[in-house]
């Protein structure tokens, strides 16, 4: 008879829980290009130190500020040494066969798939020792679909057909049934946004360049669109990207949004004129790199991004991790809002 007064305060307790929140940030050292998802009860938070690339988890965001960071690659082959940026884990199912549920970037689809089981797959950006000038994206292959226990070993550099250059921040979008690598590269004196067909998750074909900073509030400090982040709402879908030199003041967030039938043609893209996230009323210096993230439920996305701790800002391990929710406009558009007070508790994802 003791079973439900238990239930009780099992349940009360997880709502107190909630109810407690937590406060940004939820890594203050070594929090750059944050990338998250939710899977089987666990938050799961990747991040680089430069040298090596970081896994936390946590049954909540309040958990991840406290939880111990897991290791899970560095590498010694000069090629990809050094200055490991922006991992990303997605969940790999290749074409045909029977059909299941998976999650990419954590937005939930049904994907063909074969009988062969899904698996993990790390997408990160690497290059050598004392310059920043060989910048590729490189792909790590989890052992499992069970992120933690994974064991990670390296699957294969992404050449792109043609342009095997310079090449940062990708990450897979979904589009109807087939993905696209999204990056971005140096286009002359411009670091552009390109996307490419993949073939598996290890190969893609020709490239195509979609996004060039040609506003002014994409050229503060330098040239740059980068860290392209999908997000996906009411049949719409949006590429969210880092605009501006990611050091001093102009680092911020814009989008893009798929308004055309083929995404390999750059007119399908449409560019709005406005930020979507920047610095507000003092807090959330140079806010950029961003991911997008499902709730427990499944019913709201969530927006993890870095910030520096000071103005202006640095491209290094002091950038911070931050969470926050999205909400949506009445046409339908996301809100990002601007980055919170580090004062406001904010009550955990439902």
């Amino acid at each position: 008879m003791l079973f439900k007064p238990l239930l009780f305060l099992f349940t009360l307790a997880a709502q107190s829980l909630l109810a407690l929140g937590f406060t940004n940030p939820i890594k203050s050292r070594d929090g750059s290009d944050p990338f998250m998802v939710y899977h089987e009860g666990y938050y799961y938070l990747t991040t680089t130190t430069w040298s090596n690339l970081q896994l936390t988890r946590a049954t909540t965001i309040n958990g991840l500020k406290t939880a111990t960071p897991k290791v899970i690659w560095t590498d010694s082959t000069s090629s990809r040494c050094c200055n490991l940026w922006a991992p990303e884990i997605h969940w790999y199912t290749p074409a045909s066969g029977r059909r299941i549920l998976v999650h990419v970037r954590l937005i939930r689809y049904m994907q063909v798939c074969t009988r062969a089981e899904p698996y993990n797959v790390s997408y990160y950006s690497a290059g050598s020792s004392g310059t920043l000038d060989n910048q590729r994206t490189h792909v790590l292959k989890g052992s499992s679909t069970s992120i933690w226990d994974s064991n990670w070993s390296y699957a294969s550099r992404i050449a792109i057909p043609g342009r095997d250059v310079w090449a940062i921040d990708s990450t897979v979008l979904i589009i109807g049934s087939t993905r696209y690598l999204v990056y971005s590269s140096w286009d002359g004196a411009d670091q552009c946004i390109f996307i490419s067909k993949m073939n598996s998750a290890t190969s893609v074909g020709n490239t195509v360049l979609i996004s060039r900073p040609t506003l002014s509030w994409e050229r503060v400090g330098s040239n740059v669109n980068e860290g392209p982040a999908a997000i996906y709402h009411g049949g719409r879908t949006w590429i969210v990207y880092s605009a501006s030199g990611c050091a001093g003041t102009g680092y911020k967030l814009g989008r893009l949004e798929f308004t055309g039938s083929d995404p390999m043609n750059p007119s399908s893209w449409t560019k709005y004129g406005n930020p979507i996230f920047q610095s507000a009323n003092g807090f959330g210096s140079q806010p950029g790199h961003n991911g997008f993230f499902l709730s427990p439920s499944g019913n709201q996305i969530w927006n993890v991004y870095h910030a520096n701790t000071a103005s202006p800002g640095n491209c290094d391990g002091s950038r911070r991790t931050l969470v926050q929710m999205v909400n949506w406009n009445s046409d339908g558009t996301p809100n990002l809002g601007s980055p919170r007070a580090l004062s406001d508790n904010i009550a955990e994802p439902v």
